[in-house]
């Protein structure tokens, strides 16, 4: 039927959107090594770097991440294409540390307002496939942005602009097709007031939040240590220098949750919870031990077993919060949900990447698990006494 064909070609463009902002939010990761190289700055400014995208991306989610709600969604997925598009040309042409930290804080803002947009019209399209997309098309798009930059700056020439020119033209492609899709909401008043920095959190789903922050906290903040200083610890444990390591470390760990993500999409959502609150401490422990054994395979062992915590974890949480939001909160409560992630995924790292001129990677790192690991196990008692109280609750 035409109906169901263009909600299917409008499912994979959406799904390819948001898997590119994601995969260009991760391409600098295997870069920094040769930015540290060639502009020589510290752990911290790496860190600075790192953490100001997520901070602009916040900053996106609080301002403008109900704005569709009120202006429609196609207009603001251009604008965020467009935003995106300036960024790579500020990567492509950055030449000091000031250039990398105002093309972070304009690819952060793109990808917070293109991150609440794509989602909430992911559920538009499709009630069912749209929260497995919203879910594993960000981890692909992590993996792929780091991997394949890193493979580029490996073995292709121009490793600081290649990629920035090639998501460019796939940005540029995006904007021109966005304006082919079928607006799935209708305008209505209140667009400027949308704009109060604010979290949209609809009252039925507060609970819920609170509930699986613990577990998504420790998630987040996982992938923003292997986002910003991961490369880097793998060089100070082992010694090794290919460019290679950086994008295959932050690829080991989204590519394993997105293929989690994908086995656990018809499984209950305790049981998605449960399997990340046990997986994901399991899979820090054995990265400590690989870190201080200077063994690369236990490194990547124990991020392949975080990275099922991760994905669990992720799943569980998108999956709890959905079916809580009416279609007029969608964007709203996934800007929330995001905005915390966010918080914990920049936060953590750039405390560490100051901690770092001071303990030491290793220490860092040490503190940094343990951290991890007591927000996963605090996850995994909360989920336990909840399961008792409904034992209990059935019994009587």
């Amino acid at each position: 039927m035409p109906g169901s064909h263009s909600n299917r070609a409008s499912l994979w463009f959406l799904a390819v959107t948001l898997l590119s902002f994601l995969a260009a939010s991760t391409a600098p990761t295997p870069l920094y090594h040769l930015y540290q190289e060639q502009m020589q700055f510290s752990a911290a400014t790496l860190t600075l770097i790192f953490g100001v995208y997520a901070l602009s991306l916040l900053a996106a989610l609080l301002t403008v991440g109900s704005l569709s709600d009120y202006l429609g969604r196609k207009p603001v997925i251009f604008t965020a294409v467009m935003l995106n598009i300036l960024a790579m040309l500020l990567f492509i042409h950055a030449d000091s540390v000031a250039w990398l930290i105002n093309a972070r804080v304009l690819q952060g803002f793109a990808t917070g307002m293109a991150t609440a947009v794509l989602s909430a019209t992911l559920l538009d399209t499709d009630r069912e496939q749209g929260p497995l997309v919203n879910s594993v098309a960000p981890l692909l798009g992590m993996a792929l942005g780091a991997l394949g930059c890193g493979v580029l700056a490996e073995f292709a020439p121009a490793p600081l602009h290649l990629t920035f020119w090639l998501l460019l033209a796939l940005f540029a492609m995006q904007a021109v097709y966005v304006w082919r899709l079928r607006e799935s909401v209708s305008r209505q008043p209140g667009v400027w007031a949308s704009l109060r920095p604010t979290l949209h959190v609809p009252a039925q789903a507060r609970s819920t939040l609170w509930r699986v922050l613990p577990l998504n906290t420790a998630v987040w903040a996982l992938g923003g240590f292997y986002a910003s200083l991961a490369p880097s610890l793998v060089r100070t444990a082992t010694g090794s220098t290919s460019n290679l390591i950086g994008g295959a470390t932050v690829a080991a760990l989204t590519v394993t949750g997105a293929l989690m993500i994908y086995t656990l999409r018809n499984q209950a959502v305790t049981k998605a919870l449960q399997l990340g609150a046990c997986s994901l401490p399991a899979g820090v422990a054995l990265i400590l031990l690989g870190v201080h054994s200077a063994s690369l395979p236990l490194f990547f062992l124990g991020t392949l077993v975080a990275g099922c915590g991760f994905g669990a974890g992720f799943l569980g949480a998108v999956r709890s919060l959905v079916p809580q939001a009416l279609p007029h909160e969608r964007a709203g409560l996934m800007s929330a949900y995001y905005a915390l992630s966010y918080l914990a995924f920049c936060l953590p790292a750039l405390l560490a990447g100051n901690l770092e001129r001071t303990f030491g990677l290793v220490a860092t790192t040490d503190g940094y698990g343990a951290m991890l690991i007591v927000l996963a196990l605090s996850a995994m008692a909360s989920l336990l006494r909840s399961r008792s109280a409904r034992v209990c609750e059935a019994n009587r």
